[in-house]
């Protein structure tokens, strides 16, 4: 299990959320006991023990709890806390490709779709970890991945989404306009240095950005997967800043995809999406979700950013 969740994504050397020092397990799970005790629940100390701990920390935490109390952690905390804070605290105790099944499935079930969701997981994400994904999500919710999205989207959308959930693209499909079959076939390739030589070649051959073109080619939440592959593909640490800018600027914040970039990427890239952040757009993350939210929200989400 834990194995799992450490190659996965090569978790490690650019996040925040690095492993902690002289870790107890026993220790954390008598501190997060105490912080649960009586009235109302000690919401600084769990922050302080699973903000600052590695996935793999987190999940030998969850094992102590459950040998020490005969619970489930996810579950005790889950009835003590509320609100984003919760979907925060929650999102931290699972295995990274777990987490990513979680959020694919309540994009997907229910009225509507989270098309926002489908495409930053799927785009974002290389062809193992799409695999793993694929293996929790079944495990999980005894369904395919695939058969969901495919319920739930429909036309081009769903060809790039399918396309990128199983790296299979038969070509020929007389119905859909050229310029989207070749994208599709072009972008689903998923080889970044293949794909940054045709980019370039296209930019010479057409006199034009591949992301220009796509925005003059494309709308609604096609354009928006196509424009995801490429800019993933260019730089995923901008990608995610850009993510997470928008999703706070304005009135109103995105709460869905803030917290899912800020915990998904806490232990993988969060140092260079910052610097992306500050670089794209002359302000710290840190200062924008400090202006963006409140309370104990507001709190872990800067521990997971890890100081302006």
């Amino acid at each position: 299990m834990v194995v799992i969740c450490l190659i996965y994504d090569q978790i490690g050397n650019r996040g925040t959320v690095t492993e902690a020092a002289g870790f107890d397990p026993e220790a954390d799970v008598q501190r997060l006991r105490g912080a649960m005790k009586g009235a109302g629940t000690d919401e600084a100390a769990v922050i302080e023990v699973l903000a600052h701990r590695t996935i793999a920390q987190r999940q030998r935490v969850k094992e102590a709890y459950k040998q020490a109390v005969g619970k489930d952690l996810a579950e005790d905390l889950s009835s003590e806390l509320s609100g984003n804070f919760r979907s925060v605290v929650l999102g931290l105790l699972m295995l990274a490709p777990v987490y990513d099944a979680y959020e694919l499935r309540n994009a997907i079930k229910g009225a509507g779709t989270e098309e926002a969701c489908l495409i930053d997981v799927l785009a974002s994400r290389s062809n193992a970890e799409i695999q793993t994904i694929n293996a929790f999500y079944k495990k999980e919710y005894e369904k395919s991945l695939e058969d969901d999205v495919c319920g739930d989207t429909s036309g081009m959308f769903q060809r790039v989404l399918v396309s990128l959930l199983t790296e299979i693209y038969e070509a020929g499909e007389a119905r859909w306009g050229t310029d989207e079959v070749k994208f599709l076939t072009v972008l689903c390739v998923r080889n970044r240095n293949h794909l940054l030589r045709v980019f370039e070649e296209y930019q010479k051959i057409s006199g034009r950005d591949i992301e220009e073109s796509i925005k003059r080619e494309m709308s609604g939440s096609l354009e928006d997967v196509f424009l995801a592959i490429v800019k993933c593909i260019r730089n995923k640490q901008a990608f995610f800043a850009e993510r997470l800018y928008k999703s706070m600027k304005g009135l109103g914040t995105t709460d869905s995809v803030l917290i899912r970039i800020m915990v998904a990427r806490a232990e993988i890239d969060m140092l260079d999406i910052k610097a992306q952040f500050l670089k794209m757009y002359g302000k710290t993350l840190y200062s924008f979700i400090k202006g963006d939210t409140s309370g104990d929200y507001r709190k872990i989400l800067l521990e997971l950013c890890g100081g302006e």
